[in-house]
C-alpha cells in the first residue's frame, strides 16, 4: 500500500512539477543590507555544521570594479571569498576566514557578457554567468557546448573552479575545464601595478593556465571564461536496465562505445542502468528534453512525507521499508525514463533532442510565481530531502576490481544497500585525463553515491557501517581521489599526494595570490591533507575515521569495528549485543 501510494504521489508531482515553484533562496543572509552575512550552501548545512560567518559582501557588476575589490584586499589584508547565487558546492572552499576581515564576493550580478565568436567556435562569458543562460545563447547561435555538468545550477566560474564534469572520454572529455580557451583572472598585485591586476591566461603561459583551469577559488577572482565550441548537434539517448551480473567486465567498453554513456547502479537490485548517449545529426528526428527527474520541482508535500517516511524507517531500523522505498523509486525511473522527454512526456526510446537540451537539467531552479507548491526536493526551507553527496574518482585500471569488493561487501545481505539506492544507487560516469594539475592524472571513473543524513550531527544512521566501508574502501584501498566540490572531510586526507601536479599548482598558488588573500583555513585544511577530528561522534558525519567507541555512538548501539570485506576499514556499526 505505501509503494502504491508513493507512485501515485510522483505521478502528481511529476504532472504538477514547475506549475507553482519556488526557486532556490539566495545563500547569502545579511542582518543589515550587505553587511554581518553568513553564507550557507544549497543544503543550508556545511559538512560541520559550523555556520560561514563573513563581515560583508560585494556584489560588483563589472572587471574594474572586481580589479577595485581585489585592491583594497590587497592593501587591508583582508580575506576574500568569491560566490555564485547558486553556492552548490558542499566543502566549504566559499568560506573567507571568520571576522571582521573576511569578505564574500558574489557574481550574482556579474553576468551580463556572452560574447560569441561563430567563425572561431568560441563564447566568452563573465564568471557569474549561468550555465542554462550559456547554453541557450549559444545554442541559438547554432553552436553547442560540448561538456557540462548533469546538474546546470552553476555559474560559469564556479563550475570551473571545482572541476565539474559530464561524462565522456571522447574528444577533450567530460569535465568543462578541458574545453577551456582562455581564463581571465583578478589577482593581488604590487603597488606598482595598482595592488591588482587581471592575468589573461591560456596555453602560452601553461603553468598559470593549468593551475586556473581548476582554481578551487584560491588563486583569484574568475572574470572571464573562453570555451571552445562545436556547430550544433543532437543526442539520441536510451536507458537499458539490465543485470548487473557482467558490470566489472563491461563499464570499460561502454565507455568507449558511447560518447556520454554513463551506468546507473543499483547494488540492493543486482540491477545496472546503462545510458547509451551518443550525438546523432543535427537533422535527426526528435525535440527531445532531459528533465532529469531527480532535478524536477518536486510537490512540497511529497517531498516532506517522503523524508519523514525515511526518518521513520531510520528510527526503527526497518530495512525492508527502505527496501520497498527504493523499489518504488526505481520502478517509477523506469516508467518515466528518469525524466527523459519525447516531447511533453516519455514515449518511447530513443529520446532525441538537440545537444542544449539533454546535456544538462535543473528546471526546479525556475519559477515566475511566488506560491508555496513546489521546490526542489533538498531545499532547506521546506523539510525536504537531506543526504550527503560523496564522489571518488577512481584510475580507470582499478575500478574493476572497486566493482567487485562493492559485490562481495553486497552479497552479505543486499538489503544493506537499500538506502543508497533510494536515491541513484552509484552513478558511474567517465572523466578523460586533463592537463589542469587538480584536473583528473589519467582516464578516470567517478562514482557517485548519495545517501540519508540525519537532522542532527549525534543521530547515528541506519547501516551507516556500509557507506562508510564503500567510502573508506574506495578512498583508502583503492586511491580514489575526492570530488572537490562534494564530499564529507575524511575524503581530502592526504589528497595531496593524489595529484602528481599538485607542487606545481600550489606553486602557481603562490605566485599568484603570495598573499594568500584567497586561503582560509578550510582551503587549507582540504588542499594539504586535512587532519581528523578527535570528539565524541566525529565518525558519524565523517569528520574523522573512527579509531575509539566514543568516535561514534555507544550509548545508541553503534561501536568502532573493523570493515567486513576492507578489513582495514574502521566503521561506526550498530551492534546492540555489545550493549552492557
Amino acid at each position: 500500500m505505501m509503494a502504491y501510494r508513493t507512485i501515485v504521489l510522483l505521478i502528481i508531482s511529476s504532472a504538477l512539477a514547475n506549475t507553482y515553484a519556488i526557486p532556490p533562496s539566495s545563500p547569502i543572509k545579511c542582518t543589515t543590507g550587505t553587511t554581518g552575512c553568513t553564507l550557507q550552501n544549497s543544503y543550508g548545512v556545511w559538512g560541520d555544521r559550523k555556520d560561514c560567518i563573513v563581515s560583508k559582501v560585494i556584489y560588483p557588476t563589472t572587471q574594474n570594479q572586481l580589479l577595485t575589490i581585489v585592491a583594497d584586499a590587497t592593501i587591508n589584508i583582508l580575506k576574500l571569498k568569491v560566490v555564485s547565487k547558486f553556492s552548490h558546492t558542499i566543502p566549504k572552499f566559499a568560506c573567507p576566514a571568520n571576522g571582521d576581515s573576511s569578505i564574500i564576493v558574489s557574481t550574482e550580478n556579474y553576468n551580463s557578457n556572452i560574447d560569441i565568436n561563430v567563425d572561431e567556435l568560441t563564447v566568452t562569458a563573465d564568471a557569474g554567468v549561468s550555465l542554462r543562460a550559456l547554453i541557450n545563447k549559444v545554442e541559438d547561435a547554432g553552436l553547442s557546448l560540448v561538456a557540462a555538468p548533469y546538474w546546470e545550477g552553476v555559474s560559469v566560474g564556479g563550475l570551473i573552479s571545482t572541476g565539474a564534469h559530464g561524462s565522456s572520454w571522447w574528444g577533450n572529455g567530460g569535465s568543462v575545464h578541458d574545453h577551456v580557451v582562455k581564463i581571465d583572472m583578478v589577482v593581488p598585485a604590487k603597488q606598482s601595478e595598482g595592488f591588482a591586476k587581471v592575468l589573461h591566461l591560456d596555453a602560452t603561459n601553461d603553468q598559470l593556465f593549468n593551475a586556473a583551469k581548476v582554481s578551487l577559488g584560491t588563486l583569484g577572482i574568475i572574470s572571464k571564461v573562453k570555451l571552445k565550441l562545436e556547430k550544433r548537434f543532437k543526442r539520441s539517448i536510451t536507458f537499458n536496465f539490465t543485470d548487473d551480473i557482467a558490470l566489472e567486465d563491461a563499464f570499460m567498453s561502454h565507455a568507449k562505445a558511447h560518447e556520454f554513456g554513463d551506468i546507473q547502479w543499483y547494488p540492493s537490485k543486482h540491477t545496472a542502468v546503462y545510458r547509451h548517449d551518443d550525438r546523432v545529426s543535427i537533422n535527426t528526428k526528435g525535440d527531445g528534453t532531459n528533465d532529469f527527474l531527480g532535478f524536477q520541482s518536486n510537490l512540497i508535500a511529497v517531498s516532506k512525507s517522503t523524508r519523514a517516511s525515511e526518518k521513520s524507517l531510520e528510527k526503527t531500523k526497518n530495512m525492508k521499508g527502505k527496501c520497498a522505498m527504493a523499489s518504488t523509486f526505481i520502478g517509477y525511473k523506469k516508467l518515466v525514463a528518469n525524466g527523459l522527454k519525447n516531447n511533453l512526456i516519455f514515449t518511447g526510446y530513443p529520446v532525441i533532442g538537440r545537444q542544449g537540451k539533454m546535456q544538462t537539467s535543473g528546471s526546479c531552479l525556475y519559477s515566475s510565481s511566488s506560491d508555496i507548491v513546489n521546490a526542489c526536493a533538498w531545499d532547506p526551507r521546506i523539510g525536504g530531502l537531506f543526504f550527503y553527496e560523496s564522489t571518488a574518482i577512481f584510475s580507470a585500471d582499478t575500478f574493476k576490481d572497486f566493482i567487485r569488493d562493492v559485490k562481495k561487501l553486497r552479497d552479505l545481505n543486499p538489503e544493506n544497500f537499500c538506502g543508497v539506492d533510494i536515491y541513484n544507487g552509484l552513478l558511474i560516469r567517465f572523466i578523460k585525463a586533463s592537463t589542469a594539475y587538480l584536473g583528473q592524472p589519467k582516464d578516470s571513473v567517478a562514482v557517485d553515491f548519495n545517501y540519508y543524513r540525519a537532522d542532527e550531527a549525534t543521530t547515528p544512521r541506519l547501516n551507516q557501517d556500509v557507506m562508510e566501508e564503500v567510502e573508506q574502501m574506495a578512498l583508502f584501498k583503492y586511491n580514489a581521489r575526492p570530488h572537490w566540490a562534494k564530499n564529507r572531510k575524511i575524503a581530502f586526507s592526504k589528497v595531496q599526494k593524489k595529484y602528481k601536479n599538485f607542487n606545481s599548482f600550489m606553486a602557481a598558488k603562490t605566485k599568484m595570490d603570495p598573499q594568500n588573500i584567497f586561503s582560509s583555513e578550510w582551503t587549507d585544511e582540504l588542499l594539504l591533507g586535512s587532519k581528523w577530528e578527535d570528539y565524541d561522534g566525529c565518525a558519524l558525519e565523517g569528520e574523522c575515521v573512527c579509531s575509539e567507541d566514543r568516535h561514534c555512538s555507544p550509548t545508541n548501539g553503534y561501536f568502532c569495528l573493523s570493515g567486513y570485506v576492507y578489513k582495514e576499514a574502521r566503521v561506526c556499526r550498530y551492534a546492540q549485543s555489545f550493549l552492557s
